[in-house]
C-alpha cells in the first residue's frame, strides 16, 4: 500500500475536486476530525435502545424505550448552530410513559420550558438554530411538543370553541386535571361561578337576592366578559377538584303566611366561592338577609323594610349588590332582590308599586350555554295595584306576583336568580313566593 504525504490538495482546473472513484469509500482515519464539510441533515443512529435518563450528543439519534417508565433526555449543553439530535419511540409507548426533553438552559422553540413527547410512535428531530429560538423541530413541528404545554381535563359537559374547551357543571361533580400545562400554553383556567339564588318572602315580602357571581380570565384567553370579571384565572395542578353547584333557596312556608324563605347555597370551585343569594325579607322574618346579593325588604314598619347587603362575605371584584328597601304605609311597597351588577329597586311611590329585581351579571364566555345569571327576584304588589315588581332586565331574575292573588315566579334552574316576593293573598297560600334558581359553574381553558 502506497502513501502520499502532503499538506494540501488543490484542484488544478474546473470547480470540482474529486476524491476516489466508483465503488471507493473515502474515510477518515481513526481519531481524525473534519471541519468545513458540515452535516447532511441526518444523524447517526444508536441502535441500542435507551431505557434510563441520558444526555444526548449532537449528531446522534436515539431509540428510547419507555415500557419500564418515563425517561428524561437532556440536550447538549452550550450547543452551536447546526447541532442536531433525533429521538424515536422504540416500543410505541410514549403515550403511556412520556419522554421529557430537558432543554439544558437553551430555549425550546423560543420558550424557556422543558418539553414532553407523549404520542405513541413519535419521532422528532431537533436542530439548534440560535439563542432566540434555541432548538427547533424540523420533522414534527408541533408547538405542543416544544416548550408550550396545555391543560387537559375531564368532568362536566365538555364542548369546544376553537382552541378552547368549556366544562359546564349544572350539578355537583369533579373537574379532573390530567395535565397542568405551563405558561407557554395554558396553566390557569377562566371561570364563571354562580351561587344559588335566594327564595322570596311570603305575603308582603321582598324578592330574593341573586346568587353570588364571580368570573375570571385564564392565561392566553380573551373574550368580552362581565364588568365583574377578574383579570386573572385560577391556576390548576394535576389533581381532582370537587365542584359544588349551589341549590336555590326555597320559598316561604305556608305558615305564617308572611314568613321568609331560605337563602341560596354557595357554589365552589377551587379557591373560588360564590355566596348564596339572600332570602327576601318578610314581615315575620328575623335574621340575616345578606348574601351574594341582598334580599329585598318587606312592606312594614319598625325596620322590617330594611334590605340585605350584597357581596357578603366581601370579595374583589364584588360578587353582588344589596336589595331594595321596603316601605311602610302609605306607600305599601316591597323591595326587589339585589343582582350581580345592580342593586334591587326599592319599593316606592306611587303607592303600592313594588321594586323589580336587580340585573344579573352578563358574561360572553364563548361556548358557554349561559349569558346571564345572578339576577334578583322582583317584589310583589299589594291588592290595590295591578303591576308586579319586574324581573331583572338581564333575564335571570324573576317577577313577583301581580295582584290580586297570583303566585310569584320561581327562578329558572342554573340561573342563580332570586325568587319573586310573595303577593298579598287571602286566604294565605304557600305558593305566594318564588323559589331561587340553582347556580352554575363554567370552566374554560386553551387546550391546543
Amino acid at each position: 500500500m502506497s502513501k502520499i504525504e502532503v499538506d494540501e490538495i488543490v484542484k488544478q482546473s474546473g470547480s470540482t475536486l474529486t476524491l476516489g472513484g466508483p465503488g471507493t469509500a473515502v474515510t477518515l482515519g481513526s481519531g481524525a476530525t473534519q471541519t468545513g464539510f458540515g452535516r447532511t441533515g441526518t444523524v447517526d443512529w444508536c441502535t441500542t435502545a435507551k431505557t434510563s435518563p441520558f444526555t444526548s450528543v449532537s449528531g446522534n439519534g436515539y431509540f428510547v424505550n419507555t415500557t419500564g417508565g418515563v425517561v428524561t433526555v437532556t440536550l447538549p449543553s452550550s450547543p452551536s448552530a447546526g447541532d442536531i439530535v433525533s429521538i424515536n419511540d422504540y416500543a410505541r409507548t410514549f403515550g403511556n410513559n412520556n419522554v421529557t426533553i430537558c432543554r439544558n438552559s437553551s430555549k425550546m422553540c423560543g420558550n424557556c420550558f422543558n418539553s414532553t413527547l407523549k404520542t405513541d410512535g413519535q419521532s422528532i428531530t431537533l436542530i439548534y438554530v440560535d439563542g432566540t429560538k434555541g432548538w427547533k423541530a424540523v420533522n414534527d413541528d408541533d408547538v405542543g411538543a416544544l416548550g408550550a404545554e396545555f391543560i387537559a381535563a375531564t368532568g362536566g359537559t365538555i364542548t369546544t370553541c376553537g382552541n378552547f374547551k368549556i366544562h359546564t357543571f349544572t350539578s355537583n361533580g369533579c373537574f379532573q386535571v390530567t395535565n397542568a400545562g405551563n405558561s407557554g400554553g395554558s396553566n390557569t383556567v377562566s371561570y364563571l361561578v354562580v351561587a344559588g339564588g335566594g327564595g322570596g318572602a311570603g305575603r308582603y315580602g321582598g324578592g330574593g337576592g341573586g346568587g353570588g357571581f364571580r368570573e375570571g380570565l385564564g392565561l392566553n384567553d380573551s373574550y368580552t366578559g362581565s364588568p365583574l370579571r377578574s383579570p386573572t384565572g385560577v391556576p390548576v395542578s394535576v389533581q381532582t377538584y370537587p365542584i359544588t353547584v349551589g341549590a336555590g333557596g326555597t320559598n316561604a312556608p305556608s305558615a305564617p303566611s308572611n314568613a321568609e324563605g331560605t337563602p341560596g347555597a354557595n357554589s365552589v370551585f377551587s379557591t373560588i366561592t360564590s355566596a348564596g343569594g339572600a332570602r327576601g325579607g318578610g314581615q315575620s322574618g328575623t335574621g340575616c338577609r345578606n348574601g351574594g346579593s341582598g334580599g329585598g325588604g318587606s312592606y312594614g314598619t319598625s325596620g322590617i323594610g330594611a334590605a340585605g347587603a350584597g357581596n357578603t362575605p366581601p370579595v374583589s371584584p364584588p360578587q353582588g349588590n344589596p336589595g331594595g328597601t321596603g316601605s311602610a304605609a302609605p306607600l305599601n311597597a316591597m323591595g326587589g332582590g339585589g343582582g350581580a351588577t345592580e342593586a334591587g329597586q326599592a319599593g316606592s311611590g306611587p303607592p303600592n308599586k313594588s321594586g323589580r329585581g336587580g340585573a344579573g351579571g352578563t358574561t360572553n364566555i364563548p361556548g358557554s350555554p349561559i349569558s346571564k345569571s345572578g339576577g334578583g327576584g322582583g317584589a310583589s304588589s299589594t291588592p290595590e295595584s295591578i303591576t308586579a315588581g319586574a324581573a331583572s332586565p338581564c333575564g335571570s331574575g324573576t317577577a313577583g306576583a301581580a295582584s290580586p292573588g297570583n303566585p310569584a315566579s320561581n327562578a329558572a334552574a342554573n340561573s342563580g336568580g332570586g325568587g319573586g316576593g310573595g303577593n298579598y293573598i287571602s286566604p294565605p297560600d304557600a305558593t305566594t313566593s318564588g323559589q331561587g334558581g340553582s347556580g352554575i359553574i363554567v370552566i374554560r381553558y386553551k387546550f391546543q
